[in-house]
């Protein structure tokens, strides 16, 4: 069986960012600049949010931490948005979610402008996704492809099955997939009797967001599965899909911790890169 291990991927798209990187020096370009709006103090989001900052970092980026009250009023929260906006020195924005109940992560996050919208939540960047137009993807999905592309996992004439329909990873990885020409089946809380189907996909795409959901004999034998969801029990961090026996029934399987995880903090990188790239060209 393959680990797909989600550092080596990253690494690479790393390597790729510098190597571009070099020719803004001769440009006199400035380096990108990555703000993250960080509402409330959801521990998970904090460490999820130095992740972020620390990869900046490492690529020479300037980042800028919007760390706002959990109580933060709508008005408030519209207002910080459009001030990030119209600061020519961003050019890329990503908000950190959940956000508190009171607060609708949609309306919010369509409220980021389109040409710094880092992570590629907004209806405009989801609609170009949709018709085959992006520069950019949602960062957990586009990670994603990354790791098949790098693992050499082809996905094309396959059938594919994504579990999860939510617009940060779902949808955005179905339309992507089908952008690689793979046969590709959306299944989610309302599909009926899931489990007796698993055995019909070669790959198989789970973000269902419950803790150990499934064992690898649920799938079909050499089958490859991508775990998208990561949950911490007592006993660790563990995904939506059991680990164990998974080295004798499937043929790749992503580890959790250490899988999907650092692919996409590397593709906001490459993200916010693709951003400022298009802003300093346009500028000139």
């Amino acid at each position: 069986m393959i680990e797909l291990k989600g550092k080596p991927v990253a690494d690479f798209i790393y390597q790729q960012i510098t190597s571009e990187l070099q020719s803004w020096k001769s440009s006199g370009w400035s380096l990108p600049h990555l703000a993250v709006i960080l509402v409330g103090a959801d521990p998970a989001s904090q460490v999820y949010v130095q992740h972020k900052q620390k990869a900046c970092e490492k690529l020479g980026f300037k980042s800028s931490l919007v760390q706002l009250a959990e109580n933060i009023t709508e008005k408030d929260l519209t207002e910080k948005i459009k001030q990030l906006n119209s600061d020519s020195s961003i050019d890329g924005i990503l908000m950190q979610l959940p956000l508190p109940t009171h607060l609708d992560a949609k309306k919010f996050s369509d409220l980021i402008a389109k040409e710094k919208d880092a992570d590629a939540l907004t209806s405009s960047s989801l609609g170009l996704l949709v018709t085959g137009q992006q520069i950019i993807a949602s960062c957990t999905p586009f990670g994603i492809i990354e790791m098949l592309d790098f693992y050499k996992l082809n996905v094309a004439k396959k059938n594919v099955l994504v579990i999860g329909r939510s617009l940060i990873v779902g949808l955005p990885l179905f339309h992507l997939l089908t952008q690689k020409n793979a046969t590709v089946t959306l299944a989610h809380s309302q599909t009926v009797d899931l489990k007796s189907r698993l055995k019909e996909f070669d790959f198989v795409f789970v973000a269902i967001g419950k803790p150990e959901y499934f064992k690898p004999t649920d799938f079909k034998k050499d089958a490859v599965v991508i775990d998208v969801g990561i949950h911490r029990l007592e006993n660790g961090l563990v995904g939506d899909v059991s680990s164990a026996g998974a080295a004798e029934h499937l043929s790749a399987f992503t580890p959790v911790p250490g899988g999907v995880g650092p692919t996409t903090i590397a593709l906001l990188m490459r993200n916010t890169f693709k951003l400022a790239e298009k802003n300093r060209k346009f500028a000139t």
